[in-house]
Order: C-alpha cells, then structure tokens, then sequence
C-alpha cells in the first residue's frame, strides 16, 4: 500500500513538472510571437498578453509546490543547526505548524473569494476567473497535506536528525563553511 501512495505522489509532482515546463512554454511562445507581429507586422494578438499572464500565475503557484515538495524554499539555518535536536525538533514543529495555518488562511481566502471569482470574466479571454485564481485551492491544499505528512512523521519520530534542519545548502554556499584553503579548489 505504501507503495502505492508513493508511486501516485511520484507521479502527481512529475505532472507538477510537466505542467510548470507547459507553462514556460506558452508564455515564451504567446509572448514572443506578439513581439514578431508587434514588431514585423504591427500587429497583435490581445490574448496572448492576457494568457501569458494567467500561465505566470499558475507557473508560480505549481512551481511553489513542486518546491516545497522537493524542499528547494529558502531558509536560514544559521539558529537552528546550532541547537540541540529537541531544540531543531521544537522549530520544525513550529515551522510546519504556522505554514499550516497559512495554508488554511490562504485556502479561506479562495473560498471566501470564490463567488465574486466565478462571476468576473476576464476581458479578452472570457472566461471565468475562478478558473485562474482557483488554483489556490490547490495549492493550500496540497501544501497543507505536506506540513501534515511532515508534522506527522515528526511526531511519531520517524524525522532524522539531517532532515529536522530545513534548509539545502546550495554547491556555491557549501563553500562558505570550509576554510580558505579547501574553498580554492
């Protein structure tokens, strides 16, 4: 079973993945071809500006979550790698527990929002901007399932102590630890 639930999740981000590539895409090719008929034709497209925006909307969102997922979000450990692991394990808990709350906060929002967004049309396109800013349902809810599966395993202990500190050093930032003579290579 566990199998399984793994596979789907593996599976669920690649789409994540496809979907951010997908989006580039579009937006490259809707705003590049309105600069060649701009500047070649002058001419335009209206539509393309208006759905290379929504595409940078849900690119940023799906790629927000394919993040958090992977753990590529940005963080300071400079505190929390100098505390004991009770003090790492108090931080995390905190941490994934406030990230909670702002995805419960953010999926509200949406709701909240959802009867005004089904009504506004966007003007070129013409369709339902729930189709746009409903993808906050998605992310707060995904998100929130991953804070649960962290908080989860963090209460019954099964976190190492590697994975109780956020944060990803990066190749170049690795170089900062090392004395001088090791970070010339």
């Amino acid at each position: 079973m566990q199998k399984i639930i793994n596979d789907s999740v593996h599976w669920f981000f690649k789409l994540l993945e496809l979907l951010v590539v997908v989006c580039m895409v579009a937006m490259v090719v809707m705003v590049f071809g309105n600069v060649v008929l701009r500047y070649g034709f002058n001419s335009s497209l209206l539509i393309s500006d208006e759905m290379s925006r929504y595409c940078f909307i849900w690119l940023t969102y799906i790629g927000a979550m394919v993040a958090m997922h992977e753990g590529g979000h940005l963080g300071v450990d400079t505190l929390i790698k100098h505390l004991p692991v009770l003090g790492k394990k108090v931080c995390l808990f905190l941490s994934e527990s406030l990230m909670l709350l702002c995805n419960g906060l953010f999926f509200l929002g949406t709701w909240k929002m959802h009867e005004l967004q089904v009504s506004n049309v966007s003007p070129v396109a013409g369709i339902s901007m729930i189709w746009i800013y409903g993808i906050g349902y998605v992310v707060s809810v995904v998100m929130g399932i991953i804070n649960l599966n962290m908080l989860y395993r963090l209460m019954r202990g099964q976190i190492s102590e590697d994975e109780l500190v956020q944060v990803v050093e990066t190749e170049g930032m690795a170089q900062v630890d090392k004395p001088m003579h090791e970070a010339r290579v």
